[in-house]
């Protein structure tokens, strides 16, 4: 196992500030979907999570001290449910991370919300607050859909939260979830479209994905639910793109799209290209590149060791795990596969990959790579098949 590392500062120096993304967890839900595994809980009185909100800024702080100057590129709301916030938090966390680290001036600050009618109402504070890139977790257009998903909205709040985050703010992304039990691709097509009449410029549409220890594993496994098959789940994935295709987005990740460059989210992109993140919030992650190398870390998971440990060293990490120049090129291979992009073949040399690898022209002759000179990409029916192509350009390194 890799040896863990204690933070040291990073060289105070640099002539080029190095990019950073900062990404915050709010655990806190108003119910638990039952496809979701995500580090969540349900939604808690006033005083624990104004205590977590205190402890993310104090996290932050602490973290900027062991980092060093870096370009704030992005600052990410995620969660759990980030719009059940206050708005005066979403503030005060903001101007900490503008304070602490230099911010681009095209900085992307971003948060994930659901499209309740009580949430709907605090997007002018959010707006106001500095978000310009609202994430809106729709899920589906269809009521009975949504009862399945277990959300706590309907078709018709979905509509109008989504016209209103598009009157709000500069940038909007919607999230849907297809592939759900007894879909068709006629219907996810017509599905799809009418959520492009709202108005996004950046659409995420992820398959449905049973999740071990969720509550559609459990219903899978008795038999009460039975998820689409290999080649319907294909029909529905060549039907996303179609649609989006046709409607002048490009696919530029495997489950997102976005008319043109500058509606991709720059937030994710640093995670796809293998630049560095700042995780804070219960079971946040983050990759941070320092004199001692790169690092993986995690937050403690639990809301109150989470606040009880930043308020005893400074931070919430409790995981600080350096990573082996192997280890940074599979994360650099198997993120970089998922973009249009692909990654260099400079940042995949330690693997022993490179433009002439059998493994590569056999994944070319197939259509499923377009390799040059520079860099290992994918083309659209290769991302089609990810995993596979993940599995055959790993096993031999």
């Amino acid at each position: 196992m890799t040896p863990t590392l204690t933070l040291v500062p990073a060289h105070q120096g640099l002539a080029v500030l190095e990019d950073l993304a900062v990404y915050v967890h709010w655990p806190y839900c108003a119910r638990i979907c039952p496809y979701c595994d995500f580090n969540v809980v349900r939604d808690r009185g006033q005083a624990e999570q104004e205590r977590l909100a205190q402890a993310i800024v104090e996290d932050l702080e602490g973290q900027a001290r062991l980092m060093g100057p870096r370009r704030l590129i992005s600052i990410f709301f995620g969660g759990g449910t980030p719009s059940l916030m206050d708005p005066a938090w979403i503030a005060r966390i903001i101007e900490t991370a503008r304070r602490l680290w230099t911010p681009a001036a095209d900085l992307e600050i971003s948060l994930e919300a659901n499209p309740t009618d009580a949430e709907a109402a605090r997007f002018s504070g959010f707006a106001e607050a500095g978000v310009g890139r609202l994430s809106l977790g729709l899920q589906s257009l269809d009521d009975a859909a949504l009862r399945f998903l277990g959300r706590n909205h309907d078709a018709a709040e979905a509509r109008r939260a989504a016209e209103l985050a598009a009157r709000l703010f500069p940038r909007l992304s919607l999230d849907l979830i297809y592939a759900r039990p007894g879909q068709t691709p006629r219907d996810w097509a017509s599905e799809l479209t009418a959520a492009l009449a709202l108005g996004p410029e950046h659409v995420s549409p992820y398959q449905l994905t049973i999740e071990p220890g969720t509550a559609f594993d459990r219903q899978v496994g008795r038999g009460t639910i039975t998820p689409p098959d290999h080649d319907l789940a294909a029909a529905l994935y060549e039907t996303t793109q179609a649609v989006l295709e046709g409607a002048g987005f490009e696919a530029y990740e495997v489950s997102n799209h976005a008319k043109g460059p500058a509606a991709r989210s720059r937030h994710n992109l640093a995670y796809w290209t293998g630049r560095d993140y700042l995780g804070v919030g219960p079971g946040a992650h983050g990759r941070l590149t320092l004199e001692t190398g790169r690092l993986a870390t995690q937050a403690e998971t639990r809301i109150g060791p989470y606040i009880a440990q930043v308020a005893d060293t400074g931070t919430g990490l409790a995981v600080r795990e350096a990573l082996s120049s192997r280890d940074v090129a599979l994360e650099r291979l198997l993120m970089g596969l998922r973009i249009d992009a692909g990654a260099p073949w400079a940042e995949l040399a330690v693997l022993g990959l490179g433009p002439n690898h059998p493994m590569v022209a056999d994944l070319a002759a197939q259509g499923l790579a377009n390799p040059d000179q520079e860099r290992l990409a994918l083309t659209r029916p290769g991302r089609a098949v990810l995993d596979a192509v993940a599995r055959a350009l790993t096993s031999p390194v």
